[in-house]
């Protein structure tokens, strides 16, 4: 399946995506389609969109942007009589796709295709090793990992079941199923990498050392793990640092 288009320079990914949701619903609604159905797949489609996002309040701007105006012009479009439940679409394709109790952790922070290029140069894996991405996503870091290690068993874990769905058609040689990654088993598996936010390193740093074993690795791109000194480290081509730690660790 091809990658998803990725437009960098913001505001571009909001004005295109606002754009096409717009074009949507008046085109919707010039086929004779109800307003409130025009108005929910617009609302669906702003949603999907927000991917487009490179940090978590760009991702709402681009989901919220759409029924946001539409509010703000009801009145010259002539559709005042929307009923109060099509205002709860919005907010419910936007929980479907971020659900509220993985907002603590990183939304959707999608791995650079060449930045774990070079991680077999530190963490070398015998063939058949089994690597988990904590929090896969659309499958970006399941993609680079595959680059990386092709000889390897790829799961990923992911708890919002559309993204884990899109993931899935976008990397059918991974076994990919919807799970808390803090509430899984990482003992299994002979490398988790993640791709959070500075505020889980800690309890990443403490789950790998409860749960991998002697000789696993824990890979983190961005972030490094507090007070704690990484077995290796480097830059990747794109300029993101990618932090190496080799089990066992020392519990802090």
């Amino acid at each position: 399946m091809p990658k998803l288009p990725w437009p960098q320079s913001w505001p571009l990914p909001a004005i295109l995506a606002w754009a096409l949701a717009w074009g949507v619903f008046k085109g919707l609604l010039g086929q004779g389609v109800a307003a409130a159905y025009a108005m929910g797949l617009a609302c669906a489609l702003s949603v999907g969109l927000s991917v487009w996002g490179s940090t978590w309040w760009r991702r709402c701007l681009i989901a919220a942007g759409f029924p946001l105006s539409l509010l703000l012009t009801l009145p010259t479009l002539g559709l005042a009589v929307l009923p109060a439940w099509a205002w709860l679409v919005p907010l419910a394709l936007l929980a479907l796709v971020y659900p509220l109790n993985a907002w603590r952790d990183a939304p959707l922070f999608p791995t650079p295709s060449d930045a774990l290029a070079e991680l077999p140069q530190y963490a070398l894996l015998p063939v058949g090793a089994r690597v988990l991405d904590a929090g896969c996503g659309l499958g970006h870091g399941l993609q680079a990992l595959h680059g990386a290690y092709p000889h390897a068993r790829l799961y990923g874990l992911e708890w919002s079941w559309p993204l884990r769905w899109i993931c899935a058609l976008r990397c059918p040689w991974a076994q990919i199923r919807r799970g808390d990654i803090w509430a899984a088993d990482w003992s299994v598996y002979d490398m988790v990498y993640l791709f959070q936010r500075p505020e889980s390193m800690p309890r990443a740093w403490d789950k790998a050392a409860r749960e991998l074993q002697p000789g696993a690795w824990l890979v983190s791109l961005e972030f490094e793990v507090p007070q704690h000194t990484a077995s290796a480290h480097y830059r990747s081509h794109g300029g993101k640092m990618v932090w190496l730690y080799q089990t066992p660790l020392a519990l802090s």
